[in-house]
């Protein structure tokens, strides 16, 4: 087995169709995880674009791919998965069959460790070293959106029943609905990335567009375009202007959700979830097979779901003081949030808590 590590930029071309192939085929081998869009190689390419120290580790086996691990690393070979902290889906895209040490794998990208928060399943090697695991809820679309709405209808007939009636209020008090799949208007972009700056402010929520990085990355993924991938901007319009937007990352079989957003002014109707059950339509008509909603607990999710898969998180660690001095300082704030997060007790006052930050720095502004 041989490993070669490069810059995004230094694959070649026919690497790069190995991975797509690898991805677009995972469905088929039991491993549909690894065609999630943050697990492709143009996602890869475009962090390499606004960070530093991202790298491709190539396995080959026969002189063939045989598996690809995208990471990123700092120069005292600290390792963590690319794009971590924007990154919805984290792991080693593989060939059917493959198996893989992690400890060897770590050892030949120079690294003393490798952090991951959002693991895909079937990640064994790695999962091993897991330090929790956390649902992902989906939106199955494969046998079309008819189907999926009777499931929601079954499942939740209240909720239902009411969004389809809030899309219609909508339509009555604020002008002719509509909606655009893939948006190419710039301007809406902007529309988007401003009402959720204001969420996260008002919320008490760090504001990730505040960091350049991941305007100018989501920007770069917005002109992204190919056969297998894409940066999906999706758009509810009431009377021509956007109340509600989104933007996504789409393989062939899967959407990624990342960030949806609405104008507050327009809260009463939940153009948000008017929006996703749009999203769901569409998607089943361009032959998605779900809709990947995303670690996190919101109602919302669950209002929508069909099913959950599973992400991890933890460090996969060599033997080394880097690695030491990485744990013990990422172990806490780890444990405390995750603590937080999973017990209502708890999470509520917090939740509170921020939007009172929020609603006070929002009051200064």
């Amino acid at each position: 087995m041989q490993i070669d590590v490069y810059r995004p930029g230094e694959l070649s071309a026919a690497d790069r169709a190995v991975w797509t192939t690898m991805q677009s085929k995972a469905h088929l081998h039991g491993a549909p995880g690894l065609a999630n869009p943050f697990l492709s190689p143009e996602f890869a390419l475009a962090v390499g674009r606004c960070r530093r120290g991202v790298r491709v580790a190539v396995v080959r086996e026969g002189g063939e791919p045989a598996a690809f691990l995208p990471y990123q690393r700092t120069a005292a070979g600290v390792g963590r998965a690319v794009g971590l902290g924007v990154s919805d889906a984290q792991g080693l895209v593989h060939r059917p069959g493959f198996a893989f040490d992690a400890h060897e794998l770590l050892r030949a990208c120079g690294l003393a460790v490798w952090e991951f928060d959002h693991l895909v399943e079937g990640q064994e090697p790695f999962r091993a070293h897991a330090t929790g695991s956390f649902p992902s809820p989906v939106i199955d679309v494969d046998r079309g959106y008819d189907a999926y709405l009777a499931h929601l209808r079954d499942r939740s007939p209240k909720f239902t029943r009411t969004t389809l009636a809030k899309e219609r209020r909508l339509g009555r008090d604020a002008g002719r609905v509509t909606y655009v799949h893939d948006e190419r208007d710039p301007a809406a972009l902007r529309a988007l990335m401003d009402w959720k700056s204001a969420q996260y402010r008002r919320t008490g929520r760090s504001d990730r567009f505040a960091h350049d990085w991941i305007t100018r990355l989501v920007h770069q993924l917005f002109h992204t375009r190919s056969e297998p991938f894409a940066g999906i901007l999706s758009v509810l319009y009431a009377d021509g202007r956007p109340v509600a937007a989104h933007f996504g990352l789409r393989t062939e079989r899967v959407l990624a959700c990342w960030f949806p957003a609405y104008d507050p002014d327009h809260a009463k109707y939940s153009p948000g979830l008017v929006l996703h059950l749009r999203m769901a339509e569409a998607a089943a008509a361009d032959g998605i097979a779900y809709l990947d909603l995303g670690r996190g607990q919101k109602d919302y999710k669950d209002s929508l779901k069909t099913r959950e898969l599973e992400v991890s998180e933890g460090w996969v660690t060599r033997r080394h003081p880097v690695a030491v001095g990485h744990r013990v300082r990422r172990a806490p704030v780890r444990a405390l949030r995750n603590a937080v997060v999973s017990r209502p007790e708890w999470f509520e006052p917090a939740d509170r808590l921020l939007k009172q930050v929020g609603k006070f720095r929002s009051g200064r502004r």
